[in-house]
């Protein structure tokens, strides 16, 4: 699939932003929140500006941008509508949180409890975004039971990450927020490792002969190219990416989004306070570019079944 630049960063983005709101409201429930207006003041902000970026970035992506209203009512049948929906709706438990923390200076009782609702619609959300790319039968890279849980994984990561660094940058004791960051690393980049190795050794079952109905008469190949020049299917659904380069990203993913990380954030606990906030800080940045290729290599490995229309060997 082509990996377009505008969904990449709503993704990437929006996951961060879900991840570390969930952690805050998690966190509010638990009675385990690090104290201070201020803390909370930029965690929100950070965390809902880039849900708000990544909201913003994904309608870059449709053609006719003036319709997107329209996808709101298809929620009986669509996730993509579900998650439309949830996205909005995130924000009146995440503000009124927000207004129970910053402005009234309490993240107990009522405001506990809306905090956990902020986080349980916060992970609602992730999970339709998963579920759009899962529920697409035509591409069996994205359609099986490993993209759920390495899209809440991702989100949980970087937010913990991203929670990391605000507890750093504020001098708050960063023993939880590292107990939640180097199990929630570890967890995404098994999870990430057992995606990689399932598509890697696994197709799907259609092929030429599959598609065409034809497979019964003999092996089915392509005689003649059905457009002489570049369409729409091609350009979206063509994409292809050399075994060899994903080999490399991959490695750079790994090391980025998952290695790097777990080193700093150890080094983070160790170190004394200036240099405790910068390897925090250094470690959201890192694995933030590290999903951000995975999530590039997500829609680049891609492969739809339209393709076996136009000579491709496998889908």
């Amino acid at each position: 699939m082509h990996p377009a630049l505008s969904v990449i960063v709503f993704t990437t983005s929006s996951g961060a932003g879900y991840g570390l709101l969930a952690w805050l409201g998690i966190l509010a429930a638990s009675g385990r929140l690090p104290p201070g207006r201020i803390f909370g003041a930029v965690s929100l902000a950070l965390a809902l500006g880039a849900i708000t970026v990544g909201l913003l970035s994904s309608t870059l992506h449709l053609g006719h941008p003036e319709r997107a209203w329209r996808a709101f009512s298809q929620w009986r049948s669509s996730w993509l509508s579900r998650e439309g929906i949830l996205s909005v709706a995130t924000y009146a438990p995440a503000l009124l949180f927000a207004f129970g923390w910053i402005v009234l200076g309490s993240t107990e009782g009522i405001w506990a409890i809306i905090g956990g609702m902020s986080a349980l619609s916060a992970i609602a959300t992730v999970a339709c975004t998963a579920m759009i790319y899962q529920s697409l039968k035509p591409i069996q890279r994205w359609s099986n039971c490993w993209v759920l849980p390495n899209y809440l994984a991702l989100a949980a990561m970087t937010g913990a990450l991203w929670l990391l660094a605000l507890a750093g940058i504020f001098g708050a004791n960063l023993s939880i927020p590292t107990q939640i960051a180097l199990p929630t690393i570890a967890v995404a980049a098994a999870l990430k490792l057992g995606y990689w190795r399932y598509i890697d050794r696994t197709s799907s079952a259609s092929t030429a002969g599959t598609a065409t109905g034809l497979g019964a008469l003999g092996e089915v190949r392509l005689f003649e190219a059905p457009h002489t020049a570049e369409n729409y299917l091609l350009k979206e659904m063509g994409y292809r990416i050399a075994r060899k380069h994903a080999a490399k990203l991959r490695l750079i993913a790994l090391i980025a989004g998952f290695a790097g990380p777990s080193v700093l954030t150890l080094a983070a606990l160790v170190a004394p306070a200036p240099l405790a906030w910068i390897s925090a800080v250094t470690a959201a940045l890192l694995a933030s570019f590290g999903v951000l290729l995975e999530r590039w290599l997500f829609f680049a490995e891609a492969k739809h079944t339209v393709t076996l229309f136009y000579g491709a060997p496998c889908a």
